[in-house]
């Protein structure tokens, strides 16, 4: 009864009506969701928001919450505009706070401002190398590499699991399963209340965005995200632009799980990466891979995140709520991406009109 056809190119108007459509009818499906629960969707949704802005100590914990996920996001963007679907930013995260980690817990005698560039920059390469492995596989010999870097994940976690278990386990600890504390030196200073790591995220936002925008590489990457065979016929060497561009990606998730280790944990644990890998995915589809959209999805992520905290504490709610809000937004968002691309007729219509017009 449905006939789906490709649409022509719309205009800017009418995608931001379709967007603006979508988010409505997420918020509008949000409350009827809340509504079967039992509960206020007015009262949630101002308890999100009061707990995410209410207060200034409230504000410094949505921007430590934005911090991760903007800089995990820009990441993400980078592989995903490739087309590479780099589902592996949790382990990135985790090999990255194992080499700032170790940089901290080896190397304390040097001076704080070294110490805290050796660790980024260990960082950033451990990360690096991690996306490195699958992009060299997807390179050469066409592996899956959403199940590749899904897979490296658990083998992240897990070996920081068996340091954390075992060999860099704190002799002071009293047996506990735990890492030592970094040592003040290793420790992001913070800047109006907030650890340094939310310059780092702008940093990393403008140079993502100029790298996209206004470099070769950057748009060599879109290129081949478009057409393998385009990007071939232009002479681009495809391999090369692959595996630069993931070791970008992961060297920036990379980045977070240094920030995470340094100014959030002190020290390292296995589960130091709290999902943001996974959810940036959501948060860079919802910008549509643009560097400063990621910046403002982030900004309203970190809201739902903080604020259903909040509500879990001062409404006795589950945080849960926060994330069937999240989902919500997420299904009905990605939708209108459906209908931003095809219209869809009623067959009968369809045939009646075409016939009108061959008359």
């Amino acid at each position: 009864m449905l006939k789906i056809t490709k649409r022509d190119n719309l205009n800017k108007n009418q995608e931001m009506l379709i967007r603006a459509l979508a988010i409505c009818l997420s918020i509008v499906c949000s409350g009827l969701i809340l509504l079967i629960f039992g509960l206020n969707p007015v009262n949630i949704f101002q308890a999100i928001i009061d707990g995410s802005l209410g207060t200034e100590l409230r504000i410094q914990q949505t921007i430590i919450k934005a911090v991760p996920l903007v800089i995990t996001s820009l990441g993400i963007l980078v592989a995903f505009k490739m087309k590479f679907w780099n589902i592996g930013g949790e382990g990135q995260i985790v090999m990255g706070a194992l080499a700032a980690a170790f940089v901290a817990l080896h190397f304390g005698d040097l001076p704080k401002p070294l110490m805290l560039l050796f660790m980024m920059i260990a960082a950033m390469l451990a990360g690096g190398f991690w996306a490195f492995i699958p992009a060299v596989f997807k390179a050469k010999m066409g592996t899956n590499e959403t199940i590749f870097t899904l897979m490296m994940n658990y083998i992240a976690i897990k070996f920081v699991t068996y340091l954390q278990y075992g060999p860099w386990m704190d002799p002071n600890a009293n047996g506990f399963p735990k890492i030592a504390p970094f040592p003040e030196n290793a420790i992001l200073p913070s800047v109006l209340g907030v650890h340094a790591g939310w310059i780092l995220a702008i940093l990393c936002t403008v140079l993502i965005y100029f790298l996209m925008k206004y470099t070769k590489l950057g748009y060599e990457i879109t290129v081949v995200g478009e057409s393998f065979e385009t990007a071939r016929y232009a002479g681009m060497n495809i391999n090369k632009i692959i595996i630069v561009a993931m070791m970008i990606s992961g060297g920036l998730c990379g980045l977070v799980g240094m920030i995470q280790a340094s100014a959030i944990e002190k020290t390292l644990v296995s589960g130091i990466s709290c999902g943001y890998g996974f959810t940036a995915i959501i948060t860079a589809w919802l910008a549509r891979l643009n560097a400063v959209a990621t910046l403002f999805a982030c900004l309203a992520f970190a809201m739902l995140i903080q604020g259903g905290a909040y509500i879990q504490l001062a409404m006795n709610v589950p945080s849960a709520v926060a994330s069937v809000v999240e989902g919500t937004i997420l299904f009905f968002v990605l939708g209108s991406e459906f209908f931003l691309q095809y219209r869809v007729n009623l067959a009968g219509k369809t045939d009646r009109r075409s016939k009108k017009e061959v008359a």
